[in-house]
C-alpha cells in the first residue's frame, strides 16, 4: 500500500537510497535536506509523487514548515524516517565542548525537532510510524567515537521511551542500529576530524584518522539493501521496536548483551542487597 514517507537528510548517503527505493516502490516521498535544489537533482528532478523541501534538522521552525508542506501536498504523513546525522570523531579531550554540543544538536535534538513537528499530525490520524537511525555505536561504546556514541546512546533512550508515549495513538516506533554501511558517514562532508592537539593522543589520533578514512567506501553493508529493509519494516503491521542492521552489528550487539548479563550477575550480591532494611532503623 502506498504511504507518505517523510525522510530527513535525503540529499546524499542512506537518505538518498531510502528516497529512491520509496519512489520506485510507488510511495509518496517527502525528501528533505538543507539544500533542496541538490536533493531534487540527486533524485532525478521533479515527480508527481515527490516533494522536496528545505529542512535543517537543527531548526524547529524548518521542521514545522516542512511537516506542514507535506500535509499541504499529500494530505498526511504515514512514516517519518529520521536519517540525517553527522560524526564528530576523536578522543574526548580533543573534542571541544562546542563540538560536543553540535554533535547532540544534529544527532539528538535534530530528530527530536522533526518528530515534535510530525507527531501532532500522525497523532491526529491515530496512525503513524517513527523510524530513527541510531547506530551500533548507540549500544556499544567505541574508541574515537565518544561524541557520536554519546549522541546515539541518547537517541536510544529517547526512542525507547517515546514508544510508551505514542502507543495509545496507534503510532509505532523503531530505532535502527546499523553497523558499517557505505552511507557516506565517513566522507569529509559528514565527518569532522580532530586536530591532534594533545601530544599524548597525537600518534593514535593520526593513525586512527588514516584507518577510518581508508575504510570509507569499503564498508561491508549495502545501503540500498538497508533502505529496502527499512521500507519493509515501514510496511509491517507490527514493526520491531529495534532493528539491528548488518551481520557485524548483530555480532556486536550479541556480545554486548552477554557482557551486560555477566555484569548484572557479578553485581547481584552487592547490588542486590541495597534495599532499605526496616530492622536497622
Amino acid at each position: 500500500m502506498s504511504k507518505v514517507i517523510f525522510i530527513t537528510g535525503a540529499g546524499r548517503g542512506l537518505g538518498t537510497d531510502i528516497a529512491r527505493e520509496a519512489l520506485a516502490a510507488g510511495h509518496q516521498v517527502v525528501a528533505t535536506g538543507r539544500r533542496p535544489e541538490e536533493v531534487e537533482e540527486t533524485l532525478g528532478g521533479p515527480a508527481d509523487n515527490l516533494l522536496v523541501t528545505k529542512l535543517d534538522v537543527t531548526s524547529l521552525d524548518d521542521a514545522y514548515t516542512a511537516a506542514q508542506a507535506a500535509v499541504d501536498r499529500f494530505g498526511r504523513i504515514d512514516v517519518l524516517i529520521n536519517n540525517a546525522g553527522n560524526f564528530f570523531a576523536g578522543y574526548f579531550e580533543e573534542i571541544t565542548p562546542e563540538q560536543m554540543r553540535q554533535q547532540f544538536e544534529t544527532n539528538l535534538f535534530g530528530p527530536m525537532n522533526v518528530t515534535r513537528a510530525v507527531l501532532p499530525i500522525i497523532r491526529g490520524q491515530r496512525a503513524g510510524h517513527v523510524i530513527t537511525l541510531s547506530s551500533s555505536a548507540g549500544l556499544i561504546g567505541q574508541e574515537f567515537c565518544v561524541a557520536y556514541a554519546a549522541s546515539k546512546f541518547a537517541v536510544e533512550g529517547w526512542m525507547e521511551s517515546l514508544r510508551y508515549d505514542v502507543e495509545p495513538f496507534n503510532i509505532h516506533t523503531t530505532v535502527v542500529e546499523p553497523g558499517f554501511f557505505r552511507t557516506e558517514l565517513l566522507v569529509d562532508a559528514s565527518t569532522t576530524w580532530p586536530e591532534p592537539t594533545i601530544a599524548d593522543y597525537a600518534e593514535r589520533t593520526t593513525a586512527t584518522i588514516a584507518a577510518w578514512k581508508s575504510m570509507s567506501g569499503q564498508q561491508p553493508g549495502d545501503p540500498a539493501k538497508l533502505a529496502r529493509a527499512l521500507l519493509t519494516i515501514a510496511d509491517q503491521k507490527q514493526p520491531p521496536l529495534r532493528f539491528v542492521a548488518g551481520a557485524d552489528a548483530i555480532e556486536g550487539v550479541e556480545a554486548k548483551a552477554n557482557e551486560l548479563l555477566a555484569q548484572a550477575e557479578a553485581s547481584r550480591e552487592l547490588g542486590g542487597s541495597l534495599a532499605h532494611d526496616d530492622t536497622t532503623g
